[in-house]
């Protein structure tokens, strides 16, 4: 877990010249583990596989896996976050958990006619077996992990430009984000919400080697944290991997929490011209300094709710934030957590991100049931991270790529306004695409490989 006690904002990671990428995507080649999960944050890297046990949360139930043994009960109460709580707190410590929360989590608090409609996996996390650090002066790790890591090959391999995929066409509107886009407008218009985030997906035509994808994409992002997960003990397993531009939520074992909202975005990578024009744009554009300036405040609004009276602050405020293709305002707010309250309680005070979302929340999350063109799933939700001493962190899931073993998708979204242009908000989509569509690598499966996983609803 990184270590944030100052609750000082970290713009960058390491430099991917100096992180074990392709170790680690030797690591875990040829299906060698059929569950893992690849962690980045300012502390370094961890590689967590194999599972000793499992929490999945639908909207009817909680399961609980652990020493072979399978528990399913009601979720009782409605409640997915202190359902979640509650089964972390019955493990036996200590414990590490890994896993992703899904965006329509949401749906309890803000949708409840959406949540109770069908049965939806809502959060999956896994405890692994084996674990292995990177801190940049060598990984730590024991046993067999240890030893496979201490022979896995530190160089890409040689057949990656080979792999790597032609440019995906990132133009094709055909879910009509455009038309939905103009949807949005004109309910903000009429005074719904002021602001709502919408996505569109793009399939890609090829399976992919996400391990591989995600140490390609790495040495072109710069993220807030970045991510490579496998999960099969699920009833719906899947594959992701991604550079997260933004924190949800930390929340530290002294009662510090965490968050880092980012609005406002513009292309980065074209010219050095280029880019400072799109900073000199992002300080000086109304729109979008109003959309940042709505997110900070609603940040500090939900921080107020859990946090000690005068305890919350604005700690940085409205830097830029480069994320590989893209370039935004972000902010950093802290507070120290009212004595007693619970890291999912937090977690659920913040959830989902403003970035992913809108606001109000309440109205944006029933508008996005209606407009998204498919469920979200672990797009906009969240990574999870969470430990026995009481530490979460959970970095927003977007900038990312998704396998089901039967079809692979890339999503990404906007922030739609009163004043947004469709035209515009759909290029905005093509620019945060960018940061994974030049670094799909295809699957070189071996004869010994096992069958990529299946049925991961999207």
């Amino acid at each position: 877990m990184s270590d944030l006690n100052s609750a000082r904002h970290v713009d960058v990671l390491a430099r991917a010249d100096t992180l074990p990428l392709w170790q680690v995507v030797n690591l875990l080649g040829n299906d060698r583990y059929s569950d893992y999960f690849v962690y980045e944050d300012p502390a370094g890297l961890t590689v967590a596989t194999g599972v000793r046990g499992s929490i999945d949360v639908y909207s009817d139930r909680v399961e609980m896996r652990w020493n072979g043994v399978v528990d399913s009960r009601p979720l009782l109460g409605g409640d997915p976050f202190a359902a979640l709580q509650d089964a972390l707190d019955s493990l036996p410590h200590p414990w590490k958990a890994y896993g992703w929360m899904a965006f329509e989590t949401s749906y309890h608090r803000y949708a409840p006619a959406e949540f109770d409609r069908v049965v939806r996996h809502l959060a999956h996390l896994q405890i692994p077996e084996a674990e292995a650090h990177w801190s940049g002066d060598g990984w730590t790790a024991s046993g067999e992990l240890a030893a496979t890591l201490a022979s896995s090959a530190s160089a890409a391999p040689d057949n990656l430009e080979r792999r790597t995929l032609p440019s995906v066409d990132l133009g094709d509107d055909r879910c009509d984000y455009t038309g939905r886009v103009r949807r949005a407008v004109a309910e903000i218009r009429n005074g719904l919400y002021p602001k709502v985030i919408l996505s569109r997906t793009v399939s890609v035509p090829a399976e992919l080697d996400l391990p591989a994808t995600w140490a390609l994409g790495r040495t072109a992002n710069t993220p807030a944290r970045s991510f490579l997960l496998r999960c099969s003990t699920a009833a719906s397993p899947f594959e992701m991997a991604g550079f997260s531009p933004e924190l949800v939520a930390a929340v530290h074992e002294d009662g510090r929490v965490i968050t880092e909202p980012v609005a406002g975005t513009r292309a980065l990578g074209i010219s050095a011209a280029a880019d400072d024009r799109a900073v000199h744009e992002l300080r000086t554009d109304s729109k979008e300094l109003a959309e940042h300036a709505m997110s900070v405040r609603e940040s500090v609004n939900e921080l107020t709710q859990i946090c000690r009276d005068g305890s919350v602050t604005v700690s940085d405020f409205m830097s830029i934030r480069r994320r590989g293709s893209v370039q935004h305002l972000g902010s950093t707010v802290d507070g120290l957590l009212v004595p007693g309250t619970r890291p999912m309680t937090a977690l659920a005070a913040l959830f989902p991100a403003i970035t992913a979302s809108g606001l109000p929340k309440s109205a944006c999350i029933e508008a996005i049931s209606r407009l998204d063109a498919c469920e979200r799933g672990p797009y906009s939700g969240a990574t999870l991270v969470a430990t026995s001493e009481g530490d979460l962190e959970s970095a927003l899931v977007l900038r990312s790529c998704f396998s089901d073993g039967e079809s692979t998708w890339l999503r990404a979204g906007a922030g739609i306004v009163a004043e947004s242009t469709p035209e515009r908000e759909f290029d905005e989509t093509c620019e945060k695409l960018r940061s994974m569509s030049p670094y799909l690598v295809s699957r070189d499966r071996h004869p010994e490989a096992t069958p990529i996983l299946q049925g991961a609803p999207q």
